[in-house]
């Protein structure tokens, strides 16, 4: 299998043979939903803290009589059944959200988004991503040849350079990523994905 490949003024570079088995592989949409969700699940953190009974601020006097006033019988005004009562089952800071997901699932999602975005046109290879200085205003120009200017976009990269860093980090709709820090949601969620010619060998090192 091949792919085309540009280079940063936007013109043809030839094409890359590759892997069929990263960027041809068959859509598993049911797959990449679970592989995405434990992404997102253990990338959370334990940050909510809730009270129970016992902890809220409120007196344990019994709130009136047990018989006689036709409302139901409470025994203080902490019961989770009060407005400003306790929780049942309180969230807690140590909370464990994570979700495990074995290695060969996480490879087959990833190849899988890979292989999507080649069927949909929204992958691209550069043949590098060199700027010359740490300049955005270049880097802006650079994309606009490449006609990555409107939506989203994810550039992949073998090795970031200080000046690439230097040059992106003021653009809000662009994120760079080296080849191994790629994960399913970076890929998904960009409209765009640009990966370069060394970026694309690793990447087929790591999944196949």
């Amino acid at each position: 299998m091949e792919l085309k490949v540009i280079n940063t003024k936007g013109q043809d570079a030839g094409v890359i043979a590759v892997n069929e088995a990263v960027f041809a592989r068959d859509y598993n949409e049911a797959l990449i939903h679970q592989v995405v969700t434990a992404f997102l699940a253990n990338a959370r953190s334990g940050t909510r803290a809730q009270k129970e009974r016992s902890e809220v601020a409120k007196s344990t006097r019994k709130p009136f009589k047990q018989k006689g006033t036709g409302r139901a019988r409470a025994g203080m005004a902490s019961s989770p059944l009060w407005r400003g009562g306790g929780r049942i089952f309180p969230n807690r800071p140590d909370e464990n959200f994570s979700q495990k997901i074995n290695r060969k699932m996480y490879r087959a999602a990833l190849t899988s988004i890979l292989s999507k975005l080649v069927c949909d046109e929204r992958l691209v290879v550069a043949d590098s991503m060199v700027v010359e200085t740490p300049k955005t205003k270049g880097f802006v120009e650079i994309l606009k040849n490449m006609s990555l200017a409107n939506g989203t976009v994810l550039i992949v990269v073998d090795e970031l350079s200080e000046d690439l860093f230097l040059a992106s980090k003021n653009l809000r709709n662009v994120l760079v990523l080296e080849a191994h820090q790629v994960d399913p949601y970076s890929l998904l969620r960009c409209d765009k994905v640009v990966v370069s010619r060394l970026a694309v060998d690793k990447l087929q090192e790591q999944w196949v």
